[in-house]
């Protein structure tokens, strides 16, 4: 929701405003605010879809997403290949500026994000429970990851070779200047609203299995919240809640994407997956498991405690720049 807020009303970066679609096509308006545009995007578009109680009704809304996301790409690697033919991309710097021990310890504040990339272990049990043969899960979490990769990889290759050392934390930010091809208000309009298009569709699904825990973290003996109308009302009105105010006071996706990454993220992705292993109630596990367990559960720990402590090393340099 804060990627949404940023695309339809703009966002800053590095003492910059960057304008969103509804700044530049009607101006700023009260109603062009963030709060405003996220509150009705919440009520109009979240709403009904987050009303669903079971995720193959989402799966419709889910393929056009899919859809919408290899629009975004094709336009990016279309205008990045239409610039290399006429000569006007300059070739991007291939190796991080290493000034000083701020820059040195920013490259560790990556790993965070690069993880949550590929958390998707929440949604991995919904969507089984409601497969009609479940031995197809495990070629639905490979096609779903190598296209995710094919995505990230094709994003992150061809908008750091169009944008260059310009490249915004949200490269969508990028896509409010002309991109010095024809039609470059058009491209950008388009490009923004199909990759917000995207991630109002993807909401769903994420909030559908975030729901799911929360009510079984919370209510752990209750009925299904599926059968209980008044709870799955009530979590969802809470959820919501707190994902509309994160969104409007979380200042930029990347700091988002640095907290979760080194915290939550990478305690479901390798700690808690790890622990359940090396518990082993079953009595399955290898002694190659437990091994690789272990390796996990360092590498996570260690990799989560050196990106906090280099996101708070950086927090105090940006606010008081004399100490260094």
């Amino acid at each position: 929701m804060i990627i949404i807020g940023d695309v339809l009303s703009g966002t800053w970066s590095e003492g910059e405003h960057h304008l969103g679609l509804m700044q530049e096509w009607f101006g700023h308006q009260w109603w062009t605010s963030r709060s405003v545009l996220l509150l009705l995007t919440s009520l109009l578009v979240f709403s009904p879809l987050i009303s669903f109680k079971r995720v193959d009704s989402l799966r419709f809304t889910s393929a056009l997403s899919v859809g919408l996301a290899v629009v975004f790409v094709v336009i990016t690697a279309g205008v990045t290949i239409v610039k290399i033919f006429n000569g006007s991309i300059t070739t991007p710097r291939l190796h991080p500026n290493l000034a000083d021990q701020t820059s040195f310890l920013k490259l560790f504040t990556t790993v965070p994000v690069l993880v949550t990339a590929y958390i998707c272990h929440h949604n991995v049990h919904p969507i089984d429970n409601e497969l009609k043969d479940p031995t197809h899960m495990k070629s639905i979490v490979k096609t779903s990851i190598i296209l995710c990769s094919s995505v990230y990889i094709a994003t992150g290759f061809f908008g750091f070779l169009l944008f260059g050392d310009h490249t915004q934390d949200d490269v969508l930010a990028n896509f409010d200047g002309d991109l010095g091809i024809p039609y470059s208000s058009l491209i950008n309009d388009v490009v923004r609203i199909s990759y917000c298009l995207h991630l109002m569709l993807v909401f769903p699904i994420i909030f559908f299995s975030l729901r799911l825990n929360l009510d079984g973290l919370l209510f752990p003996y209750a009925i299904p919240i599926a059968f209980d109308n008044r709870r799955f009302f009530l979590v969802t009105a809470l959820l919501m809640s707190f994902v509309f105010l994160g969104a409007n006071f979380v200042p930029s996706i990347w700091d988002a994407f640095q907290f979760t990454g080194a915290t939550a993220t990478v305690s479901v992705g390798f700690i808690f997956p790890a622990a359940v292993a090396l518990r082993d109630t079953h009595g399955i596990a290898t002694k190659k498991d437990r091994r690789v367990s272990w390796v996990m559960i360092i590498l996570a720990v260690s990799s989560s405690m050196m990106a906090i402590f280099s996101d708070i090393y950086s927090f105090f340099i940006t606010n008081n720049p004399t100490s260094t």
